[in-house]
């Protein structure tokens, strides 16, 4: 039995951790297998991510750690990489990734929601770097963590704490706390949906790499002068649907 499950629903990839009754917990398998589904989505438009049963992720796997113990530097250092590897193929998915987060995200499991572009919670949910209270730190995630939450980073990795999804919203970490976030999520891919395919795709690659200068004047250009933003400026100006609108967006 795999650790994901992963659907094409349409233009959306659903990607659900789906090892509910140990609460989602990162292990070998599950990273691996993370880290070759959004080494390739495809086309995909949007990619959803989700947890199955009572929590989104929470955190190692205890077995794991377990057999963590006896590891040596080196093997330490390939195993932390195979993690970092997977954090990376998150962050760097070339569609947008929106995570839906419920129950526990401890650990690596809010730094797996660092790597989303939105990442909408239930009020239920509960958040924490919790590492420090182990003897050990959250290094392998800390560069995606910062990059998302900034100097928040700082009180939250030497306290360890658990917060809710309130402070959660307040750092950055999460984008929006609905009661519904089931829903809202599928809004939000909506309004992905509702925009250019390869824009989409240039305006992430845009917010990730923050060129300046004449590069975004070339960005620019090259997008207005492409097929698909010939076809949406005119399309707005024509008071039509765009091309890339259809019955699945």
């Amino acid at each position: 039995m795999g650790a994901l499950k992963v659907v094409r629903d349409g233009h959306v990839l659903r990607i659900t951790l789906a090892k509910p009754e140990r609460r989602n917990a990162f292990d070998a398998g599950l990273i691996a297998e993370l880290a070759e589904a959004f080494a390739d989505v495809g086309d995909a438009r949007a990619v959803v991510l989700e947890g199955e049963g009572p929590a989104f992720c929470a955190g190692a796997d205890v077995e794991w750690q377990r057999a963590a113990i006896d590891l040596s530097y080196d093997e330490n250092v390939e195993d932390a990489m195979r993690l970092y590897t997977m954090l990376e193929a998150v962050d760097s998915c070339p569609a947008p990734v929106v995570c839906c987060v419920h129950g526990f995200a401890l650990g690596g499991g809010s730094g797996l929601i660092a790597c989303a572009d939105v990442a909408v919670a239930w009020p239920d949910a509960v958040f924490g770097f919790t590492e420090v209270r182990l003897g050990i730190i959250p290094a392998v995630i800390s560069p995606f963590v910062v990059a998302r939450i900034g100097s928040a980073a700082r009180r939250h990795f030497v306290t360890g704490e658990r917060f809710g999804a309130d402070v959660a919203l307040r750092i950055g970490l999460v984008s929006e706390v609905s009661e519904d976030a089931g829903e809202r999520t599928e809004q939000i891919v909506g309004e992905i949906l509702a925009g250019g395919p390869i824009a989409v795709r240039e305006a992430k690659k845009l917010a990730r790499e923050r060129p300046t200068g004449i590069d975004t004047a070339r960005i620019a250009a090259a997008r207005r002068t492409s097929d698909e933003g010939q076809d949406g400026l005119r399309a707005f100006l024509d008071r039509r649907p765009a091309g890339w609108i259809d019955d699945e967006s």
